[in-house]
């Protein structure tokens, strides 16, 4: 009697252990690929509580959530034979779990291997420049040549970015002197550049100071601008006619250089007097010079 009742209770556990596993809940994010006896049956199961047939049906769960990748750093010698490290991520998702499941045997190490492996094959077809530069397309072909070799694994490669690319140090050195060169290039140019249109504005503005009074006003602007500076001894040249208004005095008379004039005008008068003599007001020339020939 006590060995029946022992052996009824073990049968009662293992019912209830078979009937427990053939309950299954999926989560939100996961689906169920259910083999049965080595068939898939239909389409991915899930989400929620399904009842799986005991010792006959097989279920394995797939997880539909954006996975990210890190591609380990690759050593790559690009077009123009310069060598590189090149490390990149890359983001998919099973978008078919039953093709995830039948085509390939572990399709997250499938997708890694041959991440790393177009990783090296694109990137040495390109220049150290393009690989610098041109990074977006270079995402872009990643993206569609790996999507490509995946597709039919049931797994969709949403984005895939070249996160750093590491070149050896005199490679460094040598374009931080090219940019430097480069920079001075264009720094000389735009300098070349500010000549030539300066010395454009120094032609117009000389047509059109060509007018005295314009260049006086300048001059006298000029001056205005550097007596700022108290500190500063300037010597300006003046020219003679600047100043010829201000020799003439209110009056009319002239004013120091005309006083020597003035005074020169008079000796020469004197000179004329004693050589010829006097010369009345009312008296002509031939009147005064005919006494003289009477004389003689």
């Amino acid at each position: 009697m006590g060995f029946a009742f022992i052996a009824l209770v073990v049968v009662a556990i293992l019912v209830a252990s078979v009937l427990f596993s053939a309950i299954k809940v999926v989560k939100e994010y996961e689906r169920g690929v259910i083999f049965r006896l080595g068939r898939v049956q239909g389409r991915a199961k899930g989400p929620g509580l399904f009842i799986l047939i005991p010792l006959v049906d097989r279920m394995v769960k797939i997880d539909l959530r954006t996975v990210t990748m890190d591609v380990p750093p690759q050593d790559v010698i690009t077009r123009d034979n310069v060598p590189a490290r090149v490390n990149a991520v890359v983001y998919f998702r099973v978008v078919d779990p039953n093709r995830s499941v039948i085509e390939v045997e572990n399709h997250v190490l499938a997708t890694s291997q041959i991440s790393q492996t177009t990783l090296r094959s694109v990137l040495g077809q390109k220049d150290l420049d393009q690989l610098l530069t041109n990074r977006e397309e270079i995402n872009e072909e990643l993206q569609r040549i790996i999507d490509e070799q995946t597709d039919p694994w049931g797994v969709k490669v949403s984005v895939v970015e070249v996160k750093d690319v590491e070149i050896p140090t005199q490679m460094q050195r040598a374009m931080a002197r090219q940019a430097e060169s480069e920079r001075e290039r264009r720094a000389k140019i735009i300098a070349a550049e500010g000549e030539f249109q300066a010395s454009e504005r120094l032609r117009q503005a000389a047509e059109r100071l060509k007018s005295p009074t314009a260049l006086q006003l300048r001059l006298f602007q000029t001056m205005g601008e550097i007596a700022v500076n108290q500190n500063s001894t300037i010597i300006l040249p003046v020219p003679i006619d600047l100043i010829g208004p201000f020799m003439e005095s209110r009056d009319g008379t002239p004013e120091k250089g005309g006083r020597v004039a003035q005074r020169e005008e008079e000796e020469a008068e004197r000179l004329y007097e004693e050589a010829v003599g006097e010369i009345s007001p009312g008296a002509s020339l031939d009147e005064e010079v005919r006494p003289e020939r009477e004389r003689t």
